[in-house]
C-alpha cells in the first residue's frame, strides 16, 4: 500500500505543470497599479496514454486561408469555419447550452487573472474595444467568473487527460478532467489553451495530446478554439506552430493571442520575471480579444440552421 501511495505521488507531481498558489482579486482594467497574479512555473510531466476517441468529420480548409508556416500573420479574432458550423448544428442537435462556454487550461487561464471580471458589472467598463459586446457578456454570464473542472493551476495536456486530475467529489470514477467539464457544462465553444513549455515537453508530444482533446471536444459537440500563446520561451515557436498546425488541419479557430500581444510594450511579456508571465496591461487585453473572438464565433454561429 505504501508503494502503491508514493507511485501515485510520483505521477500527479509529473502531471502537474504549475504551482498552484492562491490568488485574491480581479486585474482591474489597464491598472498600472496593480499587481501581475503569482504563478510558479512547471518543469517536467509525464507521457501518459488518454483514451481513444471517435475521429471527428473535418472540412478541408481552403487553398485560400494562410498555411501554418505563416502564423505569425493570421488575425487575432478567427474566421468562422465549415467545421465549426458543422460542429455548432450537432451541439445544437445534442442539446448542449448556447449560453455555456468552457476553459481547457493552465495557469494562464484562470478566473481571477482572464475573464473573470466581465462576470463583475463596474469591474470591466474602463476596459476600450468591448463597447459593443454587451449582449455576448450577457449570452455567457456566469462563465466568465468560472475555472470549471478542466482549468487549474497545474495542469497541461496530459494532466486533463489523466482521470488522477479529476476532482472525485464532482466528477465520475475514472472520469479525466475534460471529460468531467464537458458532461456537466455541455458548452457550445470550448477554449483550449495549454501553453505553457517545460523541459522535456517537445512538439510532438504536446501535438499528440492536444489530438485528443481536440478531437474529443469535437465529438462532444463543442467548438474549439485553439490559442497561440506570447511568450517564446522554447526559442523556436514549436509550440504556436503546433497549435496552428493543428487549427488548419481540423478547420477550426484559432485566437492569435500571439499577434494581440506584439504591439504591447515588450511585447506582452512581464520583463521583470522569468521570460512567461505576461504583464498587467497584457492580462487585459487577453481578455479583450477573447471575448472579441467569443463575440465573432457566436454572433456568425448562433442563427444558423
Amino acid at each position: 500500500m505504501i508503494k502503491k501511495l508514493i507511485l501515485i505521488l510520483m505521477i500527479v507531481c509529473f502531471l502537474l505543470g504549475c504551482t498552484s498558489e492562491p490568488v485574491t482579486d480581479f486585474v482591474a482594467p489597464v491598472d498600472d497599479s496593480a499587481q501581475a497574479q503569482p504563478y510558479v512555473n512547471a518543469t517536467q510531466t509525464a507521457v501518459i496514454e488518454g483514451s481513444v476517441y471517435p475521429n471527428p468529420t473535418v472540412a478541408p480548409t481552403e487553398d485560400t486561408h494562410l498555411t501554418p508556416e505563416n502564423w505569425q500573420e493570421w488575425p487575432v479574432i478567427p474566421d468562422v469555419t465549415e467545421t465549426a458550423r458543422e460542429i455548432y448544428r450537432m451541439s445544437i442537435a445534442m442539446g448542449n447550452d448556447p449560453k455555456a462556454f468552457s476553459k481547457v487550461g493552465d495557469c494562464q487561464n484562470v478566473k481571477q487573472s482572464f475573464l473573470g471580471f466581465f462576470d463583475h458589472p463596474g469591474k470591466y467598463e474602463g476596459l476600450s474595444g468591448i463597447e459593443n459586446l454587451g449582449d455576448t457578456i450577457e449570452n455567457f454570464q456566469g462563465y466568465f467568473d468560472r475555472d470549471g473542472q478542466s482549468t487549474q493551476y497545474g495542469f497541461n495536456a496530459a494532466a486533463v487527460l489523466s482521470p488522477l486530475m479529476a476532482d472525485p467529489d464532482i466528477c465520475l470514477p475514472d472520469e479525466t478532467p475534460l471529460e468531467c467539464e464537458l458532461r456537466i457544462t455541455r458548452p457550445t465553444f470550448v477554449l483550449i489553451s495549454l501553453e505553457f513549455w517545460f523541459a522535456g515537453r517537445t512538439s510532438e508530444v504536446y501535438e499528440r495530446y492536444m489530438r485528443k482533446i481536440i478531437e474529443y471536444t469535437m465529438a462532444k459537440g463543442a467548438v474549439p478554439i485553439l490559442a497561440t500563446k506570447a511568450d517564446n520561451i522554447e526559442k523556436d515557436h514549436s509550440l504556436n506552430l503546433s497549435t496552428a498546425q493543428l487549427a488548419y488541419e481540423y478547420d477550426i479557430p484559432l485566437w492569435n493571442w500571439w499577434a494581440a500581444a506584439q504591439s504591447l510594450g515588450d511585447k506582452g511579456i512581464d520583463p521583470d520575471r522569468d521570460g512567461f508571465h505576461i504583464s498587467v496591461e497584457a492580462w487585459n487585453i487577453r481578455s479583450k480579444t477573447f471575448l472579441q473572438t467569443l463575440d465573432h464565433l457566436w454572433k456568425g454561429l448562433r442563427d444558423i440552421n
